[in-house]
């Protein structure tokens, strides 16, 4: 792997290497292989465009594990979360990193990758919308991150949940919520956008 060209903005894929094997899991997985749809030719498009893919994944309680030993255990027969972890297995040029709890930052080394590589806007997708896509915007916000949510490339146990997590990250930190089609790079500053509705977003995830 390259060390990794700076980018001022970087793909952020939370929790997608998942065996959903948890209460609620088998309500998450409908609405996780409708964003698999959206979310693999989104990283397709953010990695020719040159902008590093971070995959930051729970480690399950299993400390001893790496990411290969993750995405084994994700992907074995039976796996609810199977089809979702092979459609998004990351590519030789990926990041990841894993977490022990709900938000991408805490207690892991994804500040100092950020530094590196010189990022200061994030780009948010994965799972779920209203924990770990909630908790990692939450601690991006007080980082100081420029933050954007992808409301059809993530997903929760249901679209009220999805919906109320999507409002709230707008209502409370400006976060900026759109669909995939609607992110344009562009190494000017961006224009600021209308928030997209709580109604509107749910709708695209679905």
């Amino acid at each position: 792997m390259s060390a990794g060209k700076r980018s001022d903005t970087a793909l952020l894929i939370i929790d997608v290497i998942n065996d959903l094997d948890f209460p609620g899991g088998e309500n998450v997985l409908p609405w996780a292989l409708r964003m698999v749809e959206r979310l693999g030719p989104f990283a397709a498009r953010m990695r020719r465009a040159g902008v590093p893919v971070i995959y930051v994944n729970d480690n399950f309680g299993y400390w001893r594990s790496n990411f290969r030993d993750t995405y084994d255990h994700c992907t074995r027969k039976g796996s609810r979360g199977r089809n979702v972890a092979r459609a998004l297995k990351p590519q030789p040029d990926d990041y990841f990193i894993l977490k022990p709890k709900h938000s991408a930052f805490f207690a892991t080394s994804l500040v100092p990758l950020l530094e590196h590589l010189g990022t200061r806007k994030l780009i948010l997708a994965g799972l779920a919308t209203n924990l770990c896509i909630f908790f990692s915007a939450h601690d991006a916000h007080m980082h100081e991150y420029q933050l954007t949510v992808l409301s059809d490339c993530c997903a929760a146990e249901s679209d009220n949940d999805h919906d109320l997590a999507l409002s709230q990250l707008q209502r409370f930190l400006h976060v900026r919520v759109c669909r995939s089609d609607e992110v344009h790079l562009s190494a000017k500053r961006p224009r600021a956008t209308k928030h997209t509705s709580p109604k509107k977003a749910a709708q695209s995830a679905s």
